[in-house]
Parts: structure tokens; C-alpha cells; sequence
């Protein structure tokens, strides 16, 4: 691969914008309500999902719930997404008051991890 191309590459990857906010997974048939923040939010949805089919989930409760009602007994959803501008600063501040106002939101909710 030629210099131009690498250079390109890169420029593109460091360019790149991807989805930040705070994600859900819900157990529908208890209606418990866990909540995360995502710095990529397809890439944490694949993580704990991996996690959590793997039995290695650090989350007891809802490894216990996953084991109980399988993925089909959860709702993943984006609770809220972060609108930011530069993809190169660290956006764990903003992302962990999001999830706050979100936890404020629903009170029924509880943090994925503690």
C-alpha cells in the first residue's frame, strides 16, 4: 500500500464520528432496566452481548436474567445519543452526565456496571 493511500486511511479514521450515548438493556418480562454508556455504540452492544452469551458478563443481575429469558427476553435499545464535534477528545464526562440524566429519567433503571 502506497504512503497516499495509508495517509488516507488514517485521515478517515481519525475523522470518523462514531454513535456515542447511553444504551439500555431491559429484561422485558421483569421490566428491569440496566443502563451504559457507549463511546461506539454498536461496538458495546456486540461486547456485552458477547459477554453475556459467553457467561462472562461482570453484571450478575443481568447475567442471571440473560441465562433465565435468553436475548430474546431483552430490549436493547439507544437511550440517548451524544452530539459532539471533535471525534479526538475524551467525551467520558459528557457521556456519564448523559447517563445520569437518563438514570434521573427512569428511576427504575440501575447502572449496567457499578
Amino acid at each position: 500500500m502506497d504512503m497516499k493511500r495509508k495517509r488516507e486511511l488514517l485521515d478517515t479514521w481519525k475523522n470518523c464520528h462514531p454513535e456515542m450515548g447511553v444504551i439500555s438493556f431491559r429484561c422485558s418480562a421483569t421490566d428491569e432496566t440496566f443502563l451504559t454508556t457507549a463511546a461506539d455504540i454498536p461496538a458495546r452492544f456486540n461486547r456485552i452481548r458477547f459477554q453475556l452469551s459467553a457467561g462472562n458478563c461482570p453484571n450478575r443481575q443481568v447475567q442471571k436474567l440473560w441465562e433465565q429469558y435468553g436475548e430474546d427476553g431483552f430490549e436493547l435499545q439507544v437511550v440517548k445519543r451524544l452530539e459532539y464535534d471533535d471525534p479526538q477528545a475524551d467525551h467520558t464526562e459528557e457521556l456519564e452526565t448523559l447517563c445520569e440524566l437518563c438514570l434521573l429519567e427512569n428511576p427504575k433503571a440501575r447502572r449496567f456496571w457499578k
